[in-house]
This record gives C-alpha cells, structure tokens and sequence, in this order.
C-alpha cells in the first residue's frame, strides 16, 4: 500500500459525509497523513423575473457561511484532525482536481452513491473526479 501523506477529504456536509470520513483516520492513524478538506458549493443559479431585487452575492456567502459551520460541526463531531479546510463555490469536479494539485495530493477520497443504469451514464461528481484524476482516488459508498 502507498503511503499517503497528504490527503484531499471532498465532502458533501451531508450525513453521509461521516462515512468518508471514517477511512481518511484510518490513513491518519496508519501513515500520519495530512488530512485537507474540501467543500464545493456549484454556483447559485437563478431566474431572474420581474421587479423583485435578487441579491445573488448575499445569498451566496450566507451558503458560503453555513457550509464552514457545517464543516466545523462535522470536523468536531468526527474528531478528525485537519490541516486546513476550505468551502468554495465552483463546479466540484474542477474544483476537486485544483485544489488536489494545489496541495499536492496523493489520494483523494470522495463519497460515491453507488448508481446505476441511467444515473450512471449521466455521471457523477465522484465518477468524473475518478476518471480525470492524476492522483489516486478512493470512492467510498455512502
């Protein structure tokens, strides 16, 4: 097996998200890899009709705001020690590749849902992030 040094979380802040979680420690108790953990919030998209005023930035960094308390509840509740964490908004995939070259990952962990039939020729976050990876990626089921 590989010693996995520096490693990229890509969580969701869903419940399942403890479920990737759980094999990050295992690396950390294993080899003390670094853990970064990341959280992509795609852009707001929004239909903009009539006299109403839409402040799109505003709602975005409330999303912004509570995605890092969600992060910050998780990371407590887990117990997993992070080097850094990070919420952006961005498409996830490219923003998973970016922020694993920035840190210079060996191993990206993502949740995957496990689809089938259509959902899967659709695609998935973690099944794009797998297939355009330079790194190695473990897909955990949630």
């Amino acid at each position: 097996m590989t010693n996995y040094s520096t490693i990229l979380l890509a969580v969701d802040l869903s419940e399942e998200s403890e479920k990737v979680i759980e094999p990050a420690k295992t690396f950390v108790n294993a080899f003390g890899s670094k853990i970064h953990v990341l959280h992509t919030i795609e852009p707001f998209a929004f239909a903009f009709g009539g006299d109403i005023p839409f402040d799109v930035v505003e709602i975005q960094d409330q999303l912004i705001e509570h995605a890092k308390e969600n992060m910050r509840q998780l990371i407590n509740k887990t117990g997993i020690e992070v080097v850094e964490t990070d919420v952006v908004v961005g498409s996830v995939n490219a923003e998973v590749h970016r922020k694993a070259k920035e840190i210079d990952a060996d191993l990206v962990i993502v949740g995957s849902h496990g689809r089938h039939g259509l959902a899967l020729l659709l695609g998935s976050h973690a099944s794009d992030v797998i297939h355009h990876a330079e790194y190695d990626v473990l897909a955990v089921r949630i």
